[in-house]
C-alpha cells in the first residue's frame, strides 16, 4: 500500500487529511512539527510528503530543503501564502507541488495522485542537443566545458522539455502540462521555474541561455539537434 506522511501542526486538519487519504486507499503516517519530520521520513520511507509551510521547532521551507539534501521523494507544500514570492520560495526549496490553504480533500486526493504518477520513473537517459547533455538519473546538464549544473526535478523537466524539441515553440500550456501533470500550474510559476533554469545556466556558463521567451506564444530553446 502507498504510504504518505503527512506533515501539520493543525491536528484537527492533518486528522482531516489523514481520513480522506485513507479511504482513498493510501497507508498513512501523520507528525505536527519539522524535526519530527526530518527524524520520521527515513524511517516512514513514504512514497510523498504532504508538507506544511507554518511547523513548530523547524518550518516546512528547512524540512524540505533538509529532505532534498538526501531524497527526491515528491513533496506537496501547504500553505495560507498564496504570492508569487512564497510559491518561488516553495519550489527553490525542493517542493514538487504547491497547494493553498483551504482546499477540499478531493483537491488534495487529485493533487496527490498526479505527483505518484509523475514520480513513476521511466528508464533513464542521457539526452544530447547542440552543447547540452541532460543527465536525467543524476538530474544534472553539462554545457560544454562548463561544471555540471545541478537541477530540480522540475527544472529538469523544462529543460528535457525544451531539449527534445529544439527551435521549436512550446506553448504554456503544453510546457505546464509536461512538468506539472493534469494538476496543472499557473504561468507565473512556469515563468519562475524558466528564470531559475536561465540563471543556472549563465551562472554556470558565462554566457546568456538560449531559452528564449516568444511573446505571446511560449519558450524555445535556441539550440540545432544533434
Amino acid at each position: 500500500m502507498t504510504k504518505i506522511l503527512v506533515v501539520d501542526d493543525d491536528l484537527a486538519l492533518s486528522d482531516v487529511m489523514a481520513f480522506a487519504l485513507r479511504r482513498a486507499g493510501f497507508e498513512v503516517a501523520v507528525v505536527h512539527d519539522g524535526v519530527s519530520a526530518v527524524e520520521r521520513y527515513p524511517l516512514e520511507d513514504p512514497a510523498l510528503i504532504v508538507l506544511d509551510w507554518s511547523l513548530p521547532r523547524m518550518d516546512g521551507l528547512q524540512v524540505c530543503a533538509r529532505i532534498r539534501l538526501d531524497s527526491d521523494v515528491p513533496i506537496l507544500m501547504l500553505t495560507v501564502h498564496d504570492s508569487d514570492e512564497s510559491v518561488v520560495a516553495a519550489l527553490e526549496a525542493g517542493a514538487d507541488e504547491y497547494m493553498v490553504k483551504p482546499f477540499s480533500p478531493r483537491q488534495l486526493i487529485a493533487r496527490i495522485r498526479a505527483l505518484l504518477r509523475r514520480a513513476i520513473k521511466e528508464p533513464q537517459e542521457i539526452l544530447k542537443v547542440g552543447l547540452f547533455t541532460l543527465d536525467e538519473e543524476r538530474l544534472e546538464v553539462h554545457c560544454g566545458d562548463a561544471p555540471a549544473i545541478h537541477l530540480t526535478r522540475l527544472e529538469e523537466r523544462l529543460l528535457r522539455a525544451l531539449m527534445q524539441n529544439p527551435g521549436r515553440v512550446l506553448n504554456n500550456d503544453s510546457l505546464t502540462l509536461r512538468i506539472w501533470g493534469p494538476g496543472g500550474a499557473t504561468n507565473e510559476m512556469l515563468k519562475q521555474l524558466v528564470h531559475r533554469l536561465r540563471n543556472k545556466i549563465e551562472s554556470a556558463t558565462g554566457a546568456p541561455a538560449p531559452i528564449e521567451n516568444i511573446p505571446n506564444a511560449g519558450y524555445v530553446l535556441n539550440l540545432p539537434a544533434q
